[in-house]
């Protein structure tokens, strides 16, 4: 974990260092909330089932009002997020998308659908902890329920068994997270930021982030680079599985970093009111 967090120092300081000798990056965003709403994809349109929303009173927001609300979420570091935003767009095209699409090539789907399957049961603690500092108990059963017989008879995670298996009752999503248990709790998100590889985030959800980390398995893996390896694993694999998600987004907006933006926030605002 002190890897963790000497990298998200390291990021800090190389802004401030690079805010000084480019002073455009940390300039002020413009403070009119609705910049780029225009040119934003809708949750239908990025696969996400819309849902009534209430604001903090318990009034039922309209869409418009939504966009309104998530919207307000400062970004006063547009310089900085719209620089790293294009480097991991440069980055994703000439470096991550053609090793996910050798690594497609070489292993077919059914294997990677099981190594993701793997690292998702791997990552059962983080989804349990904030079931239950949420409150959600009946989640966190479930998600002990589904892990338990996915290990057992899934092959240690690699098959989902538990999803063939139809609950005795609905039970909401267990696929929570410290930054979801955090807006549960009241804290806002702060402002909107862009880290490097990592992509959108924001303050709330940065500090999440490294909680998280706590809690994965894969984090203790010594020494640090064969768990950094394990992780930058996992991840081209979940990319070799959604190939083309990142493009038809992109290609559908005039201002791609407003449109993933927006979509970042009011999807998390959707993940913390469900």
């Amino acid at each position: 974990m002190k890897t963790t967090e000497g990298y998200l120092a390291a990021a800090v300081a190389l802004f401030l260092l690079l805010s000084l000798f480019f002073p455009g990056l940390a300039r002020a965003a413009d403070p009119s909330p609705d910049q780029g709403l225009e040119n934003c994809p809708t949750l239908a349109q990025l696969g996400f089932e819309e849902k009534e929303i209430w604001d903090d009173s318990g009034k039922r927001l309209g869409k418009g009002e939504a966009d309104d609300v998530l919207a307000r979420t400062p970004d006063p570091l547009e310089g900085w997020n719209r620089f790293w935003f294009q480097f991991n767009d440069k980055l994703y095209f000439y470096l991550f998308k053609p090793v996910a699409k050798g690594y497609s090539y070489v292993l077919p789907e059914k294997p990677r659908t099981w190594v993701q399957n793997f690292f998702h049961n791997l990552l059962f603690p983080v989804r349990l902890v904030n079931c239950i500092l949420q409150g959600k108990l009946r989640s966190a059963g479930a998600e002990t329920s589904k892990f338990i017989a996915n290990t057992t008879f899934g092959a240690c995670g690699l098959s989902d068994f538990a999803n063939h298996l139809e609950p005795t009752a609905p039970t909401p999503t267990g696929e929570e997270d410290l930054g979801q248990t955090l807006g549960v709790w009241g804290f806002g998100n702060g402002v909107y930021l862009v880290w490097p590889i990592i992509g959108p985030s924001s303050i709330r959800d940065s500090v999440g982030f490294v909680g998280d980390r706590f809690l994965d398995p894969v984090t203790y893996v010594t020494p640090w680079y064969n768990s950094v390896a394990i992780t930058a694993y996992s991840k081209i694999n979940k990319l070799s599985l959604e190939l083309g998600q990142y493009e038809d987004l992109k290609e559908g907006a005039i201002d791609p970093y407003a449109a993933f933006r927006d979509a970042y926030l009011r999807n998390r605002e959707k993940k913390i009111r469900e």
